[in-house]
């Protein structure tokens, strides 16, 4: 669970800026998108090599 505690002259603003950045380096969103819908394993297992094969062209192409 992610917190932020306002500080003394703190505008909403900035704070909900660091608790979304919070969020964000916690991975509390892109979890909640896996756990969206159900996906079988073999569905994961695909999509995990897929990925795998962009990124490895992907490095391929600039490196």
């Amino acid at each position: 669970m992610s917190e932020v505690h306002i500080k003394d002259n703190e505008s909403l603003d900035s704070a909900l800026k660091r608790f979304k950045r919070n969020c964000a380096k916690s991975g509390v969103l892109s979890d909640l998108r896996k756990k969206e819908y159900y996906q079988s394993p073999s569905v994961r297992r695909r999509k995990k090599s897929e990925a795998a094969r962009k990124n490895k062209s992907k490095g391929r192409r600039y490196g």
